[in-house]
């Protein structure tokens, strides 16, 4: 069999390519096709990239009406008719209801560029070095939101030492006897611990590659305190469980939090086109002019999708209600199929429209998720040992695809702990 270009020329980094092996060929809402025409439910949706589905017909509409009228498509950090549009959308329907005041830095179009702007601003801001992280926080991979991301294979990736960052446990990390923020503001009270005085904590209300890992309202509220007291800005990573996927549109709002500076990308497009922003409270925009730059900063195609989506599922609660509500069919749904394993097997985890199955360990979820792909269903695990079988489809899927979609998950599940007896016996 001759190789194809894939393995001619791709550099040996791809990664989801090797779980998912075909070339695919299109897409529409919560479904996609391969070149030899098979069908596949995807319940990974971009990485949570695409909230509002593959090719959502509102965004694509405006999309071509913009190109077909010779639109603006690159213009650096120009005022364009494009930003305009997003930037009134964005205040009116997002910002303006919550009742929040920021400034909107467009950075380059990637949720760790969005991450590295925040933590530089919160450096130069407090003119403190020390930036506070978690346990499994996954905040991107070039070097300074390396640092401030836990997985060891992500950075062990780097090359260099990766310094700036002092790790503390993430809610739950070290069980329910814990509150790590009452262990870390002991450790900024003592002048011994070891640990500077940070400019941030940046946090993730739900870790989503570190494995749904949920953080309660009582210790995000504990933190946010704590933050005050010691004159520490909050950021909040939003990245990939903002845009609605927890059922509101910032995931921090049931805590009832404000952040200092929230990180977006990934859904905030509604196309899947490459798009970041960081929100800034106003005091706290202290930038030179093009301190923090790049080419690509503030995508125009991107800004007439993001308008579109937020204006037609953002214009009232019922979007959001729907989320919640399919939120609650999930929970339910995984509920019966961890079951299926008895004690200690399968648990459930995550909230909103971002949960999944905690398996015993990283084979048993990968052998489920590779049985999920053979019978068309696109899933990934996550989790420091990928043992989280991890669903993250559009936000938009129907009732039908969602429940034909856990209908092959839970015929994987069975499928697997079926092998598993039959190895034993």
């Amino acid at each position: 069999m001759m190789p194809t270009i894939f393995e001619e020329l791709e550099s040996n980094v791809q990664s989801y390519a090797r779980s998912f092996p075909v070339v695919f060929d299109r897409a529409e809402g919560a479904t996609l096709y391969d070149t030899e025409g098979k069908r596949y439910i995807d319940f990974l949706a971009g990485a949570g990239t695409l909230n509002y589905g593959h090719n959502n017909p509102v965004c694509k509409q405006a999309l071509l009406d913009y190109i077909a009228g010779d639109g603006i498509a690159h213009g650096l950090d120009m005022h364009t008719r494009a930003k305009a549009r997003f930037m009134e959308t964005f205040q009116r329907r997002i910002l303006e209801p919550r009742n929040m005041d920021y400034r909107l830095q467009f950075t380059g179009p990637t949720g760790t560029n969005a991450v590295e702007a925040a933590m530089k601003i919160a450096r130069k801001v407090t003119g403190r070095q020390n930036i506070i992280a978690f346990t499994n926080g996954f905040h991107g991979v070039s070097l300074g939101a390396a640092a401030a991301t836990g997985n060891r294979h992500h950075r062990g990736g780097c090359g260099v030492a990766l310094g700036g960052v002092t790790r503390i446990p993430y809610d739950g990390y070290m069980g329910s006897g814990l509150d790590s923020t009452r262990l870390l503001e002991k450790m900024l009270n003592d002048n011994s611990s070891g640990v500077d005085a940070p400019a941030a904590v940046i946090v993730e209300t739900v870790q989503g590659e570190g494995g749904l890992n949920v953080a309660s309202t009582r210790w995000l509220k504990s933190l946010e305190a704590l933050c005050r007291r010691h004159e520490i800005l909050l950021i909040v990573d939003d990245i990939q469980a903002g845009c609605g996927r927890t059922g509101t549109f910032f995931s921090f709002e049931p805590a009832g939090i404000s952040p200092d500076i929230v990180t977006l990308s990934k859904s905030l497009s509604g196309f899947g086109m490459p798009f970041a922003l960081v929100l800034i409270k106003p005091e706290h925009d202290q930038w030179a002019p093009g301190e923090h730059n790049g080419t690509f900063r503030g995508n125009n195609h991107a800004f007439i999708t993001a308008a579109a989506a937020i204006e037609t599922y953002w214009k009232d609660d019922d979007f959001a209600r729907e989320v919640q509500r399919k939120g609650a069919l999930l929970a339910d749904r995984l509920k019966r199929i961890a079951a299926l394993g008895g004690s200690g097997v399968f648990h459930t985890k995550g909230r909103g429209m971002m949960q999944g199955i905690g398996c015993r360990d990283g084979e048993l979820a990968g052998k489920i998720v590779r049985r999920c792909f053979e019978d068309g269903l696109v899933i990934e695990t996550s989790g420091p040992d990928s043992e989280v079988v991890k669903i993250l489809c559009p936000l938009v899927i129907s009732d039908a695809d969602l429940n034909a979609g856990l209908d092959i998950l839970e015929r994987s599940v069975r499928h697997v702990l079926a092998q598993h007896l039959s190895m034993a016996a």
